[in-house]
């Protein structure tokens, strides 16, 4: 460790260890994502204020083992050795265990003694072992590891004093003394050592073991293929000494383990039937389950679309707010109306649905801390076996539902490439958060009023269903033609129920609540000033006079005039906004279009703004704002979705609306389907290193979202 330098601390652990739960309750809002030139995956870091000072804290992608064999475990890896770019190896190594499943849980542990750092045990979840009746004797086991052992409740934040105690103690510890291998197999490791000067003897081991994995294919590519036939012709030899490979390691590892836990661990002599147990009686049953599994999504959804209506409306009117402000206070012009049209309620249009995305945020949080997402990819493995993945395709997807970015980044825990690529090329078909405004706006508007109560409930868990039916039958598709391949085994650990931690869930919402408001303020924000130009401009008639001076003077005539007077000014001012508007660049870039998209049942307004939303979703709320803007003043605010169901085709007042349920329909199962997103395209492309998967995913989900579009308008509104 360098002088003046804090203490780095990496926190490592098995999937559902509670490792990030713990790196929340320790860094708390003092945590970012390190991104890093050359390295995919992205590495937690924070700081932990403790009682000896600051330390710096990485949380690396949970992992079973250091066989780095997914993107995952070879970053962990990197980091752990000193060779992730920017970033010097840690001081400590914090190995999160989970006590319920001690001997599983230490199996890593032990893989992070042959690193040479210092390594301490958090023991997390004590409590849930001792309801199932095991007692651990940690100062027995520390005693029998040679390492420090904490006892710690992650969830309810409790030993984590004495954690850093013994983070801060073990800097000075002596490295640990990894597990002892066989000796033919330390010959062989000395051996390959004569041939690989200077290379880590924890990769000259793995080398060895991990057949076929990162480390053998990347010393292969370094060292050509004589190095392979070497690494095959040691483990031949291994295999004639009954040190067969990877076996070797098990018995290994799995017998240091037992040693050491033999007296520090009591356990009863039947395992006591635990509420976890009674609970997967029924929440992994193939029938019952899946129904509760669907009931849990249905209620969900449901909720979003009712319990955040206070705050949308609340948001909703401080945006009309504003912007009638803005209009109050300066003359018509250009700068006022991007302002007004182009800033405020742009990107106002879109932030309105903060709440709703807090929700859903919230519920997937809950959902994950309480142990269920492993018992829904469980239940969903038999549906994805048949499309030629596994369940583990499954979390990836339903990651996606929050936001399509980490779900394929969440791709990388799956360890063949070719079940990787598929599933980062479905991912993006699960209805993401950014989908939810163009859901909710045109739902409200058009499939509630006159309809049963949980039509509207029932209209938004369709929505994302379509995406859950037709990623297996897609992903079928690639396996069969593009990436034929076998299908691949689930094996996942099954964490224990749990009530989530409130602090956890909070972070998680405030972590995304603050992505979406930044991406509001940028790339949302830069496409609603790009659309306002485009409408805007030219801002004059054929006489050279200002549409929008125009249309101001009429509304001001309109507001102190009364009864048909009044009505006829009102009308005037929208058929005059409805002529600067087809007038304008983006008008006549609709017009040009509107014969491609009339067969969804679109004009060529709602043409363009799904066109616009190429940046990103969302951007479409904002641009229908715009383009079906029909007039405001001081007393005059009509909500969007009143201002579409009064949109007539042509403008023409009193014409036919453009928009039906049949309509409404369309559009949700477009966005429902369409990759309109630059964010999702840049990390495919980030993720698999070629153009080429972007342009097929952007391609091939263009043409499922046109036709998916086409078919619900023509049978809808022949029964809508």
């Amino acid at each position: 460790m360098t002088p003046g330098r804090p203490l780095t601390v990496a926190l490592v652990g098995n999937p559902n260890a509670g490792k990030t739960t713990l790196f929340n309750a320790l860094a708390g809002l003092r945590q970012r994502v390190g991104n890093y030139p050359g390295v995919t995956v992205d590495i937690h870091k924070g700081t932990w204020k403790s009682r000896h000072g600051s330390y710096d804290i990485f949380d690396l992608p949970g992992t079973y083992s250091l066989a780095a064999r997914s993107p995952d475990e070879a970053v962990a890896v990197d980091l752990l050795l000193g060779r992730t770019p920017g970033e010097t190896p840690p001081d400590v190594i914090l190995a999160v265990v989970d006590a319920s499943n001690l001997e599983r849980h230490l199996y890593l542990a032990t893989q992070l003694c042959e690193l040479g750092k210092p390594v301490v045990i958090a023991l997390n979840m004590i409590d849930v072992a001792e309801k199932q009746g095991i007692r651990i004797d940690t100062a027995r086991l520390a005693q029998e590891l040679g390492l420090r052992v904490v006892p710690i409740q992650a969830n309810k934040a409790r030993g984590l004093d004495a954690l850093a105690d013994a983070v801060q103690a073990a800097v000075a510890d002596a490295p640990p003394q990894p597990v002892e291998f066989p000796a033919a197999f330390q010959d062989e490791v000395k051996s390959l050592a004569g041939q690989l000067p200077g290379v880590e003897p924890f990769l000259l081991r793995r080398l060895i073991l991990d057949v076929g994995g990162q480390t053998e294919t990347s010393f292969v590519q370094k060292h050509g293929e004589s190095l392979g036939s070497t690494v095959t012709a040691a483990r031949e030899r291994l295999l004639a000494a009954r040190c067969p490979i990877p076996a070797v390691e098990a018995r290994a590892r799995f017998g240091h383990i037992r040693s050491a836990t033999a007296l520090a661990v009591t356990r009863p002599e039947r395992a006591p039937l635990t509420a976890t147990d009674r609970l997967d009686r029924i929440l992994t049953h193939r029938v019952w389950g899946t129904l509760v599994f669907l009931l849990v999504m249905a209620a969900v959804f449901q909720s979003i679309f009712t319990a955040a209506s206070p705050a949308m409306d609340a948001i909703k009117a401080g945006k009309d707010w504003v912007a009638d402000q803005v209009r109050s206070a300066m003359p018509p012009g250009p700068f006022t109306s991007l302002l007004a049209d182009g800033i405020v309620e742009g990107v106002g249009s879109v932030v309105v649905f903060l709440p709703q995305i807090l929700i859903l945020f919230g519920f997937l949080a809950v959902l994950e801390d309480c142990g269920y997402m492993a018992r829904a990819a469980f239940l969903m493995d038999k549906l994805m076996s048949r499309a030629g993945l596994s369940g583990k395709s499954f979390i990836p997807m339903l990651s996606s539902v929050a936001c399509a970015v980490p779900g394929v980044m969440a791709t990388r825990v799956i360890e063949q490439p070719r079940d990787r690529l598929a599933t980062i090329l479905v991912a993006p078909l699960m209805s993401c958060s950014a989908r939810l405004p163009v859901y909710t706006l045109l739902t409200a508007a058009f499939l509630t009023e006159g309809r049963a109560w949980w039509v509207p409930g029932l209209t938004l868990f369709s929505m994302y269903l379509i995406g859950i039916v037709l990623a297996p039958i897609v992903a079928w598709s690639l396996k069969k033609t593009l990436l034929r391949g076998p299908t691949p085994a689930f094996v996942m650990e099954m964490p224990q129920y749990q009530w989530p931690h409130p602090k956890s869930i909070i972070l998680r919402m405030y972590d995304r609540a603050r992505a979406f408001l930044v991406r509001a303020g940028t790339m949302i924000l830069a496409a609603m000033v790009l659309v306002w130009a485009l409408l805007y401009f030219p801002a004059h008639d054929a006489n050279g006079n200002s549409f929008d001076v125009q249309i101001h003077e009429l509304r001001e005539k309109a507001e102190a005039a009364t009864g048909d007077r009044k009505e006829e000014l009102e009308k005037e001012a929208a058929q005059l906004n409805g002529v600067w508007r087809r007038q304008s660049v983006l008008g006549r870039l609709g017009r040009a279009v509107e014969p491609v998209v009339a067969p969804l049942g679109w004009d060529w307004k709602i043409g363009m703004a799904a066109i616009a939303s190429f940046p990103a979703r969302e951007v479409v709320v904002g641009v229908l704002g715009q383009v079906y803007n029909l007039g405001k003043n001081d007393d005059l605010a009509e909500p969007l979705g009143n201002a579409l169901k009064s949109a007539t085709w042509n403008d023409e007042p009193g014409g036919t609306p453009v928009f039906t349920a049949a309509t409404a329909l369309s559009l949700m199962v477009f966005f429902a389907l369409c990759c309109q997103c630059v964010s999702t395209l840049a990390v495919i492309r980030r993720e698999t290193r070629s153009w080429r998967w972007p342009i097929f995913t952007f391609t091939y989900m263009t043409a499922l979202a046109y036709v998916g579009a086409l078919i619900t308008y023509q049978v809808g509104r022949r029964f809508l």
